[in-house]
């Protein structure tokens, strides 16, 4: 069973989407949030699965929110909602820790696939949309946060990948998936899965998205590089 918490300022909306959540057979919404602090309090009374969390809430953002849920609550897997699909929120929340996006509008299939998908330790964005996304915010913050002074610690981390993991993360960044990367270095999927689980774990990131994040700030490829 998945355990989520619902996290909108809109009472209809975490009403509605926590309705869609427990008609689901493996599913279940054990508490809702108003705000971003009720959101935190909700995560260390109920250590959830996941935290699907409004970008734009009263008292602590959802980025704020993010943050501390995704340092303090590791295991608990953050999906944010937004009405945006493109903004900065999502160059932020993604450095924040979050696992992914979802659409207000999103289809009820799609948000217990996201749910479901997220809580797998899997990432919510399309490799298209990764390509798209990551592009863009890159080329925003070429060396991040930190700028060039944080690549630098990030290149030495690079080190750390034998040469074919370093070609699977650069594979990554450019947004293809395991089966398309499978083809590009001939190997199986289930070889490209466990190169993906050795960068992951070596580079200390959470999950594939934020391993095309670190791939754009480590100088690994260049944005806009497909």
């Amino acid at each position: 069973m998945i355990r989520v918490v619902v996290a909108d300022d809109q009472e209809l909306v975490r009403a509605g989407f926590g309705m869609i959540l427990d008609a689901q057979p493996d599913i279940e919404v054990v508490a809702e949030a108003a705000d971003g602090e009720q959101a935190i309090a909700a995560v260390a009374e109920h250590r959830p699965d996941v935290l699907l969390l409004d970008v734009r809430m009263p008292v602590l953002d959802g980025l704020g929110a993010a943050r501390r849920v995704c340092a303090e609550y590791p295991l608990t897997k953050v999906l944010m909602l937004t009405t945006f699909d493109i903004d900065d929120y999502v160059y932020d929340a993604l450095h924040a820790g979050a696992s992914g996006f979802l659409l207000k509008d999103v289809r009820r299939d799609d948000l217990a696939h996201g749910v479901r998908l997220v809580a797998r330790g899997e990432a919510l964005l399309a490799p298209s949309v990764t390509r798209r996304l990551i592009s863009e915010f890159a080329a925003r913050r070429p060396g991040g946060a930190g700028g060039a002074a944080a690549a630098r610690p990030q290149h030495r981390l690079l080190e750390q990948l034998t040469a074919r993991e370093q070609e699977t993360l650069r594979l990554l960044a450019r947004g293809l998936s395991n089966a398309e990367i499978a083809t590009e270095l001939v190997v199986s999927e289930h070889t490209v899965k466990t190169h993906v689980s050795n960068v992951l774990s070596k580079l200390g990131l959470r999950d594939r998205v934020h391993a095309v994040v670190f791939a754009y700030e480590a100088g690994a490829v260049v944005a806009g590089e497909v």
